[in-house]
């Protein structure tokens, strides 16, 4: 177990780091800012985190939606997320060029929609409908996957009208299909072809639960994203 005792840690930043039962005791927490995982978060003998979660679900109304089991309230929860980023995109074709920038090291608007490229190919074609496709390449994978061996293409530069084209085709696709699904067959096993691509742990997994890694990456993203670009246009008013 690590321990730091009086160290000054003002203006730390931790990334891509398990905190699973860390304690904080006498510390002094101010301006800070936590996105991530968060449950039984316990502050001053107060477990917050179902304050968080309320908060939240009233912010975003898709929000619970998407937790759904039922194939109807899953399609209102995928329409509105798809709404918002009909907005976003509107926001980004507003101010050109304001899709490469970037704040506090996160991934540009253009990255993250390319990152949903590669979400929708591996989570939804691949463990939805079972197939066998190869990922389009411009598609931007997470750190740990080899690129190449994906179909995925490192040197890939593509445009913001290219990348969009290639988003409207899949959200089309995944709003035709949830158009037709039903409760039944969200809950059926996951075709997933007999491959070494992407996600390698989904096997046993049902249909709804790949879905629902779709659902929750188009939104979670959406979130990171406007909030990104507000703090980008209005650096003092965040």
């Amino acid at each position: 177990m690590k321990r730091f005792l009086d160290e000054d840690l003002r203006q730390a930043e931790f990334r891509e780091c398990d905190l699973t039962g860390a304690r904080l005791v006498g510390v002094v927490v101010q301006d800070v800012v936590i996105d991530g995982l968060v449950s039984n978060l316990v502050v001053n003998g107060v477990d917050v985190a179902g304050f968080v979660e309320v908060e939240l679900d009233r912010r975003y109304p898709a929000r619970p939606l998407l937790r759904s089991e039922d194939a109807a309230e899953l399609r209102r929860g995928a329409l509105e997320v798809h709404e918002g980023w009909a907005e976003t995109v509107r926001r980004l074709r507003r101010s050109p060029g304001l899709e490469h920038e970037s704040v506090n090291g996160e991934w540009s608007a253009l990255q993250t929609l390319r990152h949903l490229v590669f979400v929708h190919d591996s989570w939804f074609r691949r463990c939805c409908l079972g197939s066998s496709a190869p990922f389009t390449p411009m598609g931007l994978g997470i750190d740990g996957i080899d690129p190449q061996e994906q179909g995925l293409d490192p040197s890939a530069d593509p445009t913001l009208p290219e990348v969009l084209a290639v988003r409207d085709a899949q959200t089309a696709e995944l709003e035709t299909w949830l158009g037709s699904a039903s409760t039944e067959l969200l809950a059926q096993p996951a075709a997933i072809p007999d491959n070494d691509l992407w996600p390698p742990y989904a096997r046993g997994r049902s249909v709804r639960q790949c879905l629902g890694t779709v659902l929750r990456e188009e939104f979670e993203h959406l979130r990171f994203c406007v909030r990104d670009l507000d703090l980008i246009e209005h650096p003092t008013h965040v």
